[in-house]
């Protein structure tokens, strides 16, 4: 919590008369640089995942104002920014063997019909020439 800065503002969400009176609506700034517990490799990720946004100064900003409670819509902006970051974490497990040789053999599959097409294609225009004859 040490590492975010937090502001509250009015909110234009539901409430009523209430959000002419009350900060509800939160705006999370994450500094993506100062989080040394954060490798290197994913900050660089989160950065490129998220360049919109990130700020010039290079903070990560993260809004929420989807209740009337300043409490909840802190919860949801820092849920928010922990689902940004498990996202940029994740990596998805390499594809099986047997994925991998069913694309090959399709693959291949198509290329000997596009093959096969264009030589029934060739004979047809050749069927069209006019005969060459040798005098």
């Amino acid at each position: 919590m040490d590492k975010v800065q937090l502001s509250y503002s009015r909110s234009s969400g539901p409430g009523g008369q209430n959000v002419n009176k009350v900060n509800t609506k939160v705006d999370l700034r994450f500094h993506l640089e100062s989080a040394d517990w954060l490798s290197p490799e994913l900050k660089e990720k989160l950065a490129m995942k998220y360049k919109t946004k990130l700020t010039a100064d290079g903070f990560l900003i993260v809004r929420s104002d989807k209740t009337r409670s300043q409490q909840l819509n802190l919860a949801d902006a820092m849920d928010k920014l922990r689902h940004l970051i498990h996202n940029a974490a994740y990596v998805p497990p390499p594809p099986p063997e047997e994925t991998l040789e069913k694309a090959r053999r399709r693959h291949e599959a198509a290329v000997r019909e596009r093959l096969r097409e264009k030589r029934e294609r060739s004979i047809i225009k050749q069927g069209r020439q006019e005969p060459k004859v040798d005098l």
